[in-house]
């Protein structure tokens, strides 16, 4: 397979989405593309299906039925490249407990094959304000100290990055982590790679994002 995704593929393609748990539809007959480089605000009330919707596109969970394709490549046949592609900050930061910030990042780096893993760490801990706590196990983080943890690892992935799916990711961050948030929604972007972001702090999301998709039950409706 070419290394390299089509650069005139959107960012994200879904067709007829659908996941079931059960005999619950969480997700149901989703269509939606979007272009590189753009942004999706993704809204709707709780079990609306929006985490669904974010787990689906990173590859964690699989559709009943239905397909994604993210700059071309297809959610189940090229499931490994894409995932080098896709960057996820959900609830959960992926961190190990018993690791460093530092640790952690130094690990994630070389598992993605990137040169001088360390002080790539090191750069990314200082750029979201973690430096001076780099040595310290996460489980001693505070919940908004795991989130730009988690920020940082997923700013690993660059120049690969093709697309960023946030999940209330202002969520546990206080006014300056929010302000980082902001900063870096910015700057990938501008970088040329596609948002998706899932938030309850809607003015905010609409300040962000050009493109807005309402979920209501599992489908597409009108906000």
């Amino acid at each position: 397979m070419d290394e390299t995704p089509a650069a005139s593929a959107p960012a994200i393609e879904l067709r007829a989405l659908s996941k079931r748990f059960g005999r619950h539809w969480a997700l149901a007959g989703v269509d939606y593309t979007l272009a590189r480089g753009d942004s999706l605000l993704l809204t709707g009330p709780n079990g609306s299906g929006k985490t669904t919707l974010l787990r689906l596109i990173a590859t964690a969970i699989s559709p009943s039925f239905g397909a994604i394709r993210v700059a071309g490549l297809d959610a189940v046949r090229d499931r490994e490249e894409l995932r080098r592609r896709t960057g996820l900050l959900s609830h959960s930061s992926f961190l190990y407990e018993d690791l460093t910030g530092e640790q952690n990042l130094v690990l994630a780096a070389r598992l993605l094959g990137i040169p001088d893993a360390q002080n790539s760490a090191r750069s990314l801990l200082e750029r979201v304000g973690l430096d001076w706590r780099s040595g310290r196990p996460v489980r001693q983080f505070s919940a908004g100290m795991r989130k730009r943890a988690a920020i940082a690892k997923l700013l690993l992935k660059p120049p690969a990055l093709v697309l960023a799916l946030l999940d209330e990711p202002f969520g546990e961050l206080d006014p300056s982590g929010i302000a980082l948030m902001e900063r870096l929604i910015a700057e990938l972007l501008a970088n040329g790679v596609a948002i998706v972001l899932a938030t309850h702090m809607v003015d905010q999301g609409r300040a962000l994002c050009r493109q807005r998709l309402h979920l209501q039950e599992g489908r597409v409706a009108s906000p």
